[in-house]
């Protein structure tokens, strides 16, 4: 059996892979290349999800728009090319996909990261079929506007009742609540279980296996 949902909207980093060592490494090394103030581990963690762009206006409120694009850049750099922090996916995530898409679930992305850091991971991890449709914050606005939900549903035909995301920030919690669509959050992720039932997920799990088994009750 399988929840009464079509589309399973998935999160990318902190939800299907564990990022936040490497985002967190990146954005010092890139704060500290322009010479700005850190402003410390857990401020980066609570920006994770958003764009680029949003990320860094909230992480380094105060600063000029010349600094931010420049920081913008080194965080490119250090995560494409001189970063070698290592990412894995959270544990069961590849078979759990797999599981879901036997029980005849479309499963789609919605995600902060950029069309070429998206395309470069799922290249890397053989996993580009694995869904139907990824939306990426370079593409639409960033979350928590509800554009990337809803270009997902207007490409895939699903209407936002029979879809459900599934994340582990409020951004994503607030994304789906804009865009109309039931919400399944994940407390293993960046963002606190307190932080996350506030938007009124239909659960917060602690483990992939635990959004599979829900899912497929």
């Amino acid at each position: 059996m399988r929840q009464n949902y079509d589309l399973i909207v998935f999160d990318w980093d902190g939800t299907l892979m564990d990022s936040e060592a490497k985002i967190v490494r990146c954005f010092e090394q890139a704060v500290a290349d322009v010479g700005l103030s850190y402003p410390g581990n857990a401020a980066v963690r609570q920006i994770i999800g958003l764009g680029l762009k949003e990320a860094i206006e909230r992480l380094l409120p105060g600063t000029s728009a010349k600094e931010r694009d420049q920081v913008a850049e080194q965080y490119r750099q250090h995560f494409l090319h001189l970063d070698t922090t290592t990412m894995e996916f959270f544990p069961k995530v590849h078979e759990g996909l797999q599981q879901l898409e036997s029980h005849g679930y479309m499963m789609a992305v919605a995600t902060g990261k950029a069309r070429r850091g998206l395309d470069r991971l799922l290249k890397q991890w053989d996993m580009a079929n694995r869904f139907v449709a990824t939306r990426c914050a370079d593409e639409a606005f960033s979350k928590p506007h509800p554009k990337m939900l809803e270009d997902l549903l207007d490409q895939t035909g699903v209407s936002a009742e029979r879809a459900i995301m599934v994340g582990d920030t409020t951004f994503d919690m607030e994304m789906a609540r804009n865009a109309g669509t039931d919400r399944l959050a994940v407390c293993y992720g960046v963002h606190a279980r307190e932080q996350l039932m506030a938007y009124d997920p239909l659960a917060c799990l602690d483990s992939f296996e635990e959004v599979c088994q829900w899912l497929t009750k």
